[in-house]
């Protein structure tokens, strides 16, 4: 789902600010997150993990 529509409501994405200004953050599970990055269309993971373990 993340390929077809990174912003679909079901992931609940959204921008990221602080450290991680310019990137976004989507759940993949109940405690499971997902940080990434969108640039000329490519998605690059950053880092995937608890809430505490990615902010």
């Amino acid at each position: 789902m993340l390929k077809s529509n990174p912003f679909d409501r079901s992931l609940k994405t959204h921008t990221l600010s602080g450290n991680l200004k310019g990137s976004y953050a989507c759940s993949l599970t109940y405690e499971l997150r997902l940080i990434f990055e969108i640039n000329d269309k490519v998605i690059y993971l950053i880092d995937i993990g608890t809430h505490e373990e990615v902010y």
